[in-house]
């Protein structure tokens, strides 16, 4: 993904959360990679706590992953959590079992021979990306030995375009293991292929746009989005806003974000307001906001996604699949653009779809907030093109109906 044409065409903000705008932070990145990555993992050790050998892995790359695929370990006794050996996977690092990565030191020598093929083929992403190139490198290798060492029965991936879940993916077909994909968050029409041999995703907006990334040989099933679940009995009827709550990401600039809650903090002093930065947004908007007292910050490393939600009378986000997950909590969602000097425009196409409402500038925001302020509107519907149990039987039992897919699968 991060090598195709739509990638590069993204706002540099999009692209410097992958890998460094600045140059000289892109090699700084790669010798620390090298170092505490490569030869690092020689050192440390590999945690183990569970006998992997013929079990379904769940193959993850991040906490958000865990949330996703927790419904089946939950429920399938031979399930285990698998990760790379240094993978950071947030709050959840202890439980995972890791995977060792020493061997990927040797298959280095592949990576001039690899960029030189990248630069006669995709010479402006090679200049811009050579780094991500060469974190991928070793991974195939390193996965094949370990699958033909431990042999799962199936692997489940909540991952589909990280450089490691793509090298994992390619090594099961290799060995003709099976492989599951359950979509974790909002897509994009750039995203890879479906390669997988079931792919169970949340609904028919996930569908046509991996239909626009090509073919779909795999099986496909709908069925919501099942870490939403346990908060489905939360969803809020319609009230008056006591709570406003901002979702920020790495995309979002700064100035912007501290602007903007200044702002609704004069035009609404009486209101709570939340502040939830990305897990990776390492930014401190304590001492940008001159340590304003009236807004709260919410660490979305030790809080989860819906437990934020759920405080919530209305947010308000840019590019980010957390308004699907407000709506789907019956939140008002209004998506307002925090990074004005490039402008991403509607990136998962909720505006376009009628998920969420809009505001273009400050003045609007305040004002479209002030006329809803009494009692919020009912939105959890406008989520059903995109979440395919909304508001029939299977409405917060997505977990159950992916289990019934997956058991009928892992039969055959």
């Amino acid at each position: 993904m991060h090598f195709s044409d739509g990638f590069y065409a993204l706002p540099e903000s999009a692209k410097n959360a992958v890998s460094p705008t600045n140059p000289f932070l892109r090699l700084a990145k790669l010798l620390g990679y090298t170092l505490l990555r490569l030869v690092g993992n020689i050192f440390s050790g590999v945690k183990q706590t569970e006998n992997l050998h013929g079990k379904v892995w769940l193959y993850v790359v991040s906490q958000n992953n865990i949330d996703s695929l927790s419904f089946i370990q939950n429920n399938l006794s031979d399930a285990a959590f698998v990760a790379g050996q240094s993978k950071d996977i947030g709050k959840y690092n202890k439980m995972v079992n890791r995977l060792s990565l020493r061997r990927k030191l040797l298959y280095y020598y592949k990576f001039f021979p690899l960029l030189l093929y990248f630069l006669q083929n995709r010479k402006k992403q090679a200049i811009r990306f050579y780094d991500v190139l060469y974190d991928a490198v070793g991974f195939y290798e390193v996965y094949l030995h370990q699958l033909q060492k431990y042999k799962p029965s199936c692997i489940v991936f909540a991952n589909d375009h990280n450089a490691d879940a793509r090298a994992m993916l390619l090594a099961a077909k290799q060995l003709g293991i099976k492989t599951v994909y359950v979509q974790h968050a909002s897509v994009s029409p750039i995203f890879p292929p479906l390669a997988f041999d079931l792919n169970l995703l949340e609904g028919q907006d996930a569908l046509e746009k991996y239909k626009q990334c090509g073919p779909v040989p795999g099986k496909v099933e709908l069925i919501g989005m099942p870490k939403a679940d346990a908060f489905v009995p939360f969803r809020k009827p319609q009230r008056s806003v006591t709570t406003i709550g901002l979702a920020c990401n790495l995309m979002d600039e700064t100035a912007e974000i501290t602007h903007l809650v200044t702002k609704l903090s004069q035009a609404f002093p009486e209101l709570r307001i939340i502040l939830r930065p990305h897990p990776r947004d390492s930014r401190n908007f304590k001492t940008d906001l001159h340590n304003n007292t009236t807004v709260e910050i919410s660490d979305s490393r030790l809080v989860q996604t819906f437990d934020f939600l759920k405080e919530l009378d209305v947010l308000i986000s840019g590019n980010s699949g957390i308004h699907l997950e407000a709506v789907l909590l019956n939140v008002w969602a209004i998506f307002y653009n925090m990074n004005p000097s490039e402008n991403l425009a509607d990136y998962y196409g909720f505006i376009r779809n009628g998920l969420v409402d809009t505001a273009p500038d400050h003045p609007s925001l305040v004002k479209l907030i002030q006329e809803n302020q009494q009692q919020t509107p009912e939105v959890y519907l406008r989520a059903q093109y995109y979440n395919a149990t909304v508001g029939i039987p299977y409405d917060g039992k997505s977990g159950q109906l992916a289990l019934q897919h997956l058991e009928q699968f892992l039969e055959l």
